[in-house]
């Protein structure tokens, strides 16, 4: 890429911690945050397991310091609290100091709210506040105003891809001179809706789910909320900002195969991939770590492994899914993932691709399994979507 793009600080929270650091300290760990539903009733709850955050809207209201009787959704609790971290972990005293933006995703919304109290709308004025923070873009910007950010608000939606997106257009932004500093990432909440919806798919997990494993059944789902701040290096040099890594090359490109399911060829994975490593005028050896979508569904799987070869051939470098520690967070996912891609470049490992057995028939690939020390300069990381649209985002130390 001509302009950097710089990332200077993260936030997340996820079934796994509360923060990068106890992010960090789970991967290393291998302890994955699944479990069985407890924050919300649903005829599932001892069926599936979930990535989910033990902590109720109040407490994530208190956390965040205001007022328990709000109108937040907890997908945008979640996104507020990930958010402001991102902000503080960057040193940025104005967030109004430069021309700046936040780019959030998310697939659920207020989604969480609106099952709970839509029933009572019209009996019960107290729930009708709720109405108003259905919509996706209520979340951003709720997110927006906590963080006290006047500028460029916008919402990304393509579904499991989402958050990708939204760093692709945050440093697309800085890239053209439109901004010079984005917040961007995604936060998506636990909800029947969605657990019904995958569930009429048949593709949730009742037990761990295994990535890249011949045996896997399906996916756990998750909730989580991660963002990351994309800053010009003009401002890195202006404020002597301590660079964590630069967003180096991305690459967008839609399957155009199933609404739900992706081609048996990895079409769009692969023109992602090819994509992302143009822009970063990088070849498939530079990579030295994949962070796959990975969801353990049969079908994203062995997609996504045959795009892997048709881009590296015989040399495919270590990769995992970290999907089975949180869970498929969504909308969120690639956030999380983007996270975590820059943690692998900062301490110089691999995480693990937890429950992993036997390889799957169709191929000869086996994700690295056990945490791996190993000089990293670049991660490729793959998110892939409804409808088939596939992102990849390189991350690169320098």
């Amino acid at each position: 890429m001509s302009k950097k793009v710089a990332i200077t600080g993260m936030g997340i929270i996820s079934s796994i911690g509360n923060s990068v650091e106890e992010n960090y300290n789970a991967l290393v760990k291998g302890e994955k945050g699944i479990s069985s539903i407890e924050n919300f009733e649903t005829i599932h709850k001892d069926v599936i397991k979930v990535g989910e955050i033990k902590l109720t809207n109040q407490q994530l209201s208190e956390q965040l310091g205001i007022s328990t009787d709000n109108n937040f959704s907890r997908t945008s609790l979640l996104g507020a609290i990930a958010a402001q971290q991102a902000v503080e972990n960057a040193g940025i005293q104005n967030i109004n100091d430069y021309r700046s933006g936040l780019i959030s995703a998310t697939s659920v919304g207020g989604m969480d709210m609106t099952e709970k109290y839509y029933y009572e709308y019209f009996e019960n004025e107290a729930h009708q506040k709720y109405i108003t923070s259905h919509d996706a873009g209520d979340t951003t910007h709720k997110i927006a105003a906590h963080i006290g950010l006047k500028g460029f608000v916008t919402t990304v939606s393509t579904a499991c891809s989402s958050a990708a997106n939204a760093i692709i257009i945050g440093a697309r932004m800085i890239q053209s001179g439109q901004l010079d500093r984005v917040v961007v990432g995604g936060t998506d909440a636990l909800a029947k809706f969605t657990i019904n919806g995958f569930k009429t798919l048949m593709i949730l997990s009742d037990t761990y789910s295994q990535p890249f494993d011949n045996n896997r059944k399906g996916l756990n789902l998750g909730e989580a909320a991660a963002f990351l701040v994309l800053e010009s290096e003009e401002i890195v040099q202006k404020e002597n900002r301590k660079v964590l890594a630069y967003v180096s090359g991305f690459g967008n490109a839609n399957d155009a195969f199933h609404q739900t399911a992706s081609s048996e060829n990895g079409e769009g994975a692969f023109l992602a991939m090819q994509k992302a490593l143009k822009v970063a005028n990088l070849k498939p050896s530079d990579i030295d770590y994949i962070n796959a979508h990975g969801t353990a569904t049969p079908n994203n799987d062995l997609s996504e492994g045959r795009a892997i070869l048709r881009i590296f051939e015989e040399k495919v470098p270590d990769f995992s899914s970290t999907k089975a520690f949180t869970g498929h967070t969504l909308a969120a996912a690639a956030a999380i993932e983007a996270v975590y891609s820059v943690l692998a470049l900062q301490h110089n490992v691999v995480f693990p691709n937890l429950n992993f057995e036997t390889p799957m028939e169709e191929f000869d690939l086996v994700p690295q399994t056990t945490l791996k020390e190993k000089p990293i300069h670049h991660v490729l990381s793959n998110s892939f979507g409804f409808g088939g649209n596939c992102s990849t985002v390189l991350f690169s130390k320098s």
